[in-house]
């Protein structure tokens, strides 16, 4: 991973500036700098073979790395254009510069259906310009995100106003907290992305060692991130007061809450980081590589990843297969309609239905493969790595229906969010409708679709896993339009994300673009996102009531 002094090539964050002026001078200072090291640097040395994938000087093989980054991913024109130039310099003097490893920000979706940097409208290019200057990176998670820009704005906005703006939690313990929350899953990606962040707002290296080595106020979290990840359903009022009368380590209602919102958070975006096969970003391990390409063009982790085979969409027989899949959806949406406007099912056929669909979800299996055991690197960040996603009714456990209508987001948790924590309520409320109702009123080349009801029962399909429901809802209609290939990766995204494959991602919706895919990403991070906070919040007013 890539953890730099950022002031040991001028200033990279001149180069976030939106001033074409101010990026100049940082440019220029910037390769000046540059070529200061490179010049001090004996050329056999720098290509001499590479035994061990990483040639000697670290310190310039960061920066190197760092100016390949700006190179592919700063929305500024200039300075992308200014990082290749100097990139090529570089190597003209002989000295080895690194490359991209992989094919793209997913190991999903073929790089030349993602947005590209330097071909987006003007809106895109003004919220990629914002994240830019924000953090100093385009992640890989945004340039997913940016198939969708409304959403991605609020996306961005509410991570920005929780890992950055004033809040009651140290900016350090906001970035310790997501990795955590990110461990859970074994999520590499996004510890490294928060590692990074956390050691250049000031946190202490010893921290990173584990969870133990991290102040005792943030080892109490250990338990609630657990259960909030795998059994939200677990949480009670006891748990919360637990943090808020502990002797020395108490925690603030306020705190407690940012805290949860961090958490949940996290898990959630870990669900979308598997969901959409997103790869380390290419300033940290595995994004990038000092090696030269193979004659091939192949790299070992192009084949490790599938990317070397035929893509999944193509396959003849897979057409065959899937002909009509979207014609026999809507047929099915327009005769649900139709029964709808008929005839209305009695609130006890209501309740029956949405306990056999609670029930036939704990069926469903969430992959094949045996269990993820998560390296040291990550499972140092938490503990009990045994702990993970149970059925509710497993072993004889049973946890009552929790009813929307006792305790929603609208009435009762958004409240209670924008009370301890102001703003943030309103734009959680934000992003989860953006998700809920975002539309194109498309479904793969069809146009002029109304795709609410299909929307409407993913969201309340991942809720009902979580033994959440709506009175107001037939939970029949699931069934009419979730086949089971799309099932397996909705329960497995969301409750086991580590074990998200791309034969998962390329089985279910064959015909529809991947735009719609990552749509429906968004959909199943907002809708667990919403059912944690749902447990955890109702817990809290519990504990106050």
């Amino acid at each position: 991973m890539e953890v730099q002094d950022q002031n040991a090539v001028g200033r990279w964050d001149g180069l976030c500036s939106r001033d074409p002026g101010s990026r100049a001078e940082a440019l220029e200072t910037t390769c000046q700098e540059v070529m200061r090291k490179v010049e001090a640097i004996d050329p056999m040395t720098a290509m001499a073979p590479l035994s061990s994938g990483n040639p000697p000087n670290s310190d310039l093989n960061d920066i190197l790395v760092h100016l390949l980054m700006l190179s592919k991913r700063c929305p500024f024109e200039d300075v992308r254009d200014r990082c290749v130039q100097l990139l090529q310099d570089i190597q003209d003097l002989g000295i080895r510069i690194p490359r991209p490893l992989g094919n793209g920000p997913s190991r999903f979706i073929p790089e030349k259906e993602i947005l590209q940097v330097s071909k987006v409208d003007t809106r895109t290019q003004s919220i990629f310009e914002d994240a830019f200057a924000a953090l100093g990176r385009l992640d890989n998670i945004s340039l997913l995100m940016g198939f969708h820009p409304q959403y991605l704005d609020s996306f961005l906005r509410t991570q920005h106003y929780l890992l950055q703006m004033d809040g009651p939690l140290p900016l350090h313990y906001r970035h310790y907290i997501g990795i955590m929350a990110a461990a859970r899953h074994q999520c590499s990606y996004l510890v490294n992305l928060h590692v990074n962040d956390f050691l250049q707002v000031g946190g202490d290296q010893k921290w990173l060692n584990g969870l133990k080595e991290a102040p005792q106020k943030l080892q109490q979290l250990g338990e609630l991130n657990k259960i909030l990840a795998h059994r939200p359903w677990l949480i009670t009022k006891e748990h919360i007061e637990r943090f808020l009368k502990a002797e020395e380590h108490s925690w603030s209602l306020a705190e407690l809450i940012h805290a949860v919102v961090l958490l949940t958070h996290y898990h959630s975006l870990a669900s979308f980081t598997f969901g959409c096969g997103i790869m380390p970003e290419i300033n940290c391990d595995g994004g990038h590589t000092f090696r030269p390409p193979s004659l091939s063009q192949y790299c070992v982790c192009d084949i490790a990843n599938g990317n070397g085979h035929a893509n999944h969409h193509d396959d003849l027989l897979g057409n065959q297969e899937m002909c009509g899949e979207v014609e026999v959806l809507m047929k099915r949406m327009k005769q649900l309609q139709e029964c709808r406007d008929d005839e209305e099912a009695s609130q006890e056929e209501m309740a029956t239905r949405f306990e056999r669909e609670k029930t036939e979800s704990m069926l469903v299996v969430t992959a094949e493969d045996e269990d993820c055991v998560p390296s040291r690197d990550i499972s140092r960040h938490f503990e009990d790595t045994s702990y993970g996603y149970q059925d509710f009714s497993r072993r004889g456990e049973h946890v009552p229906t929790f009813r929307a209508q006792d305790y929603s987001w609208e009435d009762h948790g958004f409240s209670l969010v924008n009370r301890l924590y102001p703003d943030v309520g309103q734009m959680l409320d934000e992003k989860f409708q953006l998700a809920y109702n975002l539309t194109y009123n498309t479904m793969a080349t069809h146009k002029d679709v109304d795709t609410s009801m299909l929307r409407r029962a993913i969201w309340n399909y991942i809720h009902c896993m979580f033994g959440i429901r709506y009175d107001d809802y037939d939970y029949g209609e699931i069934n009419q339009l979730l086949d089971r290939s799309f099932k397996i990766y909705i329960k497995t995204m969301v409750c086991s994300p580590e074990k998200t494959t791309k034969r998962m991602y390329e089985s279910f919706w064959r015909q529809f673009q991947h735009s719609e895919k990552v749509h429906v990403n968004l959909l199943l991070m907002e809708a667990r996102m919403q059912a944690e906070l749902l447990y955890a919040l109702r817990a809290i007013t519990r504990y106050m009531t």
